[in-house]
């Protein structure tokens, strides 16, 4: 049968049933709208949070974690040898969290081609002193240039210059919870006490802001030779190595290898942040499945408006096959009914799919909690789109296919005897 004439009598039948046509493509743009819409906020809001973790957390982090000894003295004991001993409520052996022999190791993992940089750090418990008061907390000892470049440092010093951690002699930049609980401004010096009950005055130069409230009541940043200073180590002290890769997928490989070459504690980015990937992983999950749902429904409505087109349309099928239509051409005419909603409901969907997103996009999201982001985040993957695209036509095809083959089905002879 000629394609034009089917593709005439398919426009004939719509333009005849034009409100319910016009309701259907409706429901199917309605439907491709929310799932791009919702696909890419959900997907941008996984990216910005993942970039957050990505940018401030190391591929591979180096330790010392101080641990029981792995041979008791029971275990060592004549006495006892041989036997199956079980011990309860070990304590942690005496043993420094340094990194030994830093040098030699930062030297080697910087030729390492896998490696795109390292940071070591010096993290140290501390007392910061408001009067009478003494409130517990962190210094890290940082290279604010190599933190800056390989974990954005910058992004989060809401106030002040990281840079003058290097500059200015005895500086600190406090997280802004932490100044306000210690009532200082920049330019106040404030003052620590270390484990070993040393006092040390440092002088404010900025505040960050890490999003996390938690974390920025308790952590401080410094130079790493300040830090050295105040807890009177050498140069070569350090208690963290922050490796970045090139390739991120290469961290659980890289931190097993370095585990056993350095015989330190090493820890992968994606065993720190299983937890989070999770969640990651659970919010897609859900906007597929409700983008997905949305579609389903808008096909029922397909299904059900050329159920009733077929039932009034019942002597136009039954002239049709009586003039020499045969069954499959008159199940092609309601397929391209059924085709022709999902194509045009699915690219007005998609435009409109793009515009609220761009809305979206500009609305102002200022928030103390993520000091960096300005804007709801929105990611534009073209994939998002073309997902959309081919759900529209794969829902309506099969919304449509059920009641094309009745149609196709429909015995003229019967039809014509019963008017």
């Amino acid at each position: 049968m000629n394609l034009r004439l089917i593709f005439s009598i398919s426009k004939s039948l719509l333009l005849a049933r034009l409100k319910q046509t016009v309701v259907a493509a409706v429901g199917v743009t309605f439907s491709i709208t929310m799932f791009v819409t919702l696909l890419s906020f959900m997907t941008g809001l996984n990216i910005m949070l993942d970039g957050l973790i990505l940018n401030r957390t190391p591929h591979v982090r180096l330790f010392n974690d101080i641990k029981p000894s792995k041979v008791q003295p029971i275990d060592a004991s004549p006495e006892f040898k041989g036997d199956y001993n079980f011990i309860s409520s070990i304590k942690s052996g005496a043993g420094r969290k340094e990194i030994y022999n830093s040098g030699a190791i930062m030297q080697q993992i910087n030729s390492d081609e896998r490696v795109l940089g390292l940071a070591p750090r010096i993290n140290a418990p501390v007392f910061f002193n408001d009067g009478a008061i003494e409130i517990t907390a962190s210094i890290n000892g940082v290279d604010v240039q190599e933190e800056t470049r390989l974990f954005h440092f910058n992004e989060y010093v809401t106030t002040g210059n990281p840079i003058d951690l290097k500059n200015v002699s005895n500086s600190i930049i406090l997280g802004k919870a932490l100044a306000q609980k210690l009532l200082a401004n920049v330019g106040d010096v404030v003052q620590l006490t270390t484990s070993q009950g040393e006092r040390f005055p440092l002088k404010v130069v900025g505040y960050f802001e890490s999003g996390l409230l938690d974390f920025d009541k308790t952590q401080a940043y410094a130079s790493i030779g300040t830090v050295q200073k105040i807890l009177g180590k050498d140069k070569s002290y350090v208690t963290d190595l922050q490796v970045k890769l090139k390739d991120i997928l290469l961290a659980p490989e890289v931190a097993k290898e370095y585990a056993e070459l350095f015989q330190t504690d090493a820890e992968d980015i994606q065993t720190a942040n299983s937890q989070f990937e999770t969640g990651s992983r659970v919010r897609s999950i859900i906007s597929y499945s409700v983008g997905i749902t949305l579609l389903i429904v808008a096909g029922f409505g397909i299904y059900n408006i050329l159920n009733m087109m077929i039932f009034e349309k019942m002597e136009t099928i039954a002239i049709l096959k009586a003039t020499g239509f045969a069954g499959i051409d008159v199940k092609r005419i309601f397929l391209t009914i059924a085709m022709t909603i999902g194509f045009v409901g699915g690219m007005a969907g998609l435009l409109f799919g793009f515009l609220l997103s761009s809305l979206i996009d500009q609305i102002p999201f200022n928030t103390a909690a993520l000091p960096t982001v300005t804007t709801f985040p929105i990611n534009y993957n073209i994939v998002y789109y073309f997902i959309g695209g081919i759900f529209s036509l794969i829902t309506t095809y099969f919304a449509g296919f059920f009641p094309a083959r009745k149609a196709g089905k429909v015995d003229p002879v019967v039809i014509i005897r019963g008017k």
